[in-house]
């Protein structure tokens, strides 16, 4: 069963539906005793970063996610829940979960013709292995919908990579934490097929 986190920062549904697509039982959760005692946990979510932890920390929940994470329970976060997983995000200047190292930056892009946020298809390219991104080969691409995107502080937590007028980080991790700035559940087969790994993984990245 996977612990979907509700924190008031939508595509919760749509990952939800993503999960009984392929068969995946899954639960919307807002209480933090629950996220601790979870099997699996996905932490989703679209918009503002600053809001965003300050919901989170009133309702236990920012606490919870960390002490699932040192628990060693399999977590993915997708979009505003790969971001905010790192240690300050530029969007409202706001201290976040601070899991992972880094920092969360908007883009500043030199080629004026690129629009933000970057929304569409995008090509994602592995740069490390991980048991989530196996079969995804060079042209595959995901869906994406964002203004900023992680920057992790060491490479070694950076898996996949994305050009939008630079490269960014677009899948990031350590340990039992995985995470996607871009949407599998709105990223067809590829996307769910990432879901189906997910629901078997046991946290190791290796």
């Amino acid at each position: 069963m996977i612990t979907i986190v509700d924190y008031n920062a939508g595509n919760l549904r749509s990952v939800k539906r993503a999960c009984d697509a392929v068969g995946i039982g899954s639960e919307l959760t807002q209480d933090p005793e629950a996220v601790i005692r979870a099997e699996r946990i996905v932490f989703p979510g679209v918009g503002n970063a600053a809001s965003a932890m300050r919901t989170l920390e009133e309702t236990g929940l920012a606490e919870a996610i960390k002490t699932a994470f040192y628990k060693g329970i399999p977590i993915l976060g997708i979009c505003l829940g790969a971001q905010i997983i790192l240690e300050r995000s530029e969007e409202g200047e706001v201290f976040c979960l601070g899991v992972i190292r880094g920092v969360t930056r908007r883009f500043a892009l030199k080629n004026k013709t690129l629009k933000i946020p970057h929304m569409g298809w995008n090509e994602v390219r592995v740069e490390i292995d991980h048991p989530l991104l196996n079969g995804i080969q060079t042209g595959d691409e995901f869906y994406f919908v964002h203004s900023y995107f992680p920057d992790p502080a060491d490479p070694i937590h950076i898996y996949a990579t994305t050009d939008y007028g630079r490269r960014f980080c677009s899948a990031l991790g350590k340990d039992n934490l995985f995470a996607a700035q871009f949407h599998p559940e709105k990223s067809g087969r590829l996307g769910l097929e990432i879901l189906k790994r997910f629901a078997a993984w046991e946290g190791s990245p290796c």
